[in-house]
């Protein structure tokens, strides 16, 4: 039994609004209104792509960070306020972000 079956049992007569039925995973995320800035990088001679400049709470930016690991299945980690993404993935990065509803901003090369 999951929690909306408990809820109808608590509660029988609540009629949920639309705004209650239609919460997806991205709007659980914090949107914010500066662009999250997405650039490429060498480190001892191999590409990383590094996102950073997300102002909301880091356990979002994490899960942000999974999800972008797993949909591309590559390496990375989260460090110091930063995504690092094992890499040249700008691009694919950049419309996932963009898809989701974020604004993504490319710097360098």
């Amino acid at each position: 039994m999951d929690i909306q079956d408990q809820l109808k049992n608590l509660f029988p007569d609540h009629v949920p609004t639309e705004s209650e039925e239609n919460h997806s995973e991205a709007s659980k995320i914090w949107m914010q209104d500066a662009p999250i800035i997405c650039k490429y990088e060498k480190r001892k001679g191999k590409p990383i792509t590094i996102l950073e400049g997300y102002t909301g709470a880091n356990e979002d930016f994490k899960a942000l960070a999974k999800d972008i690991k797993t949909t591309l299945s590559v390496g990375g980690s989260f460090k110091n306020d930063k995504i690092i993404i094992q890499g040249d993935y700008r691009d694919k990065i950049m419309k996932m972000l963009q898809d989701k509803g974020f604004n993504v901003k490319r710097v360098g090369g």
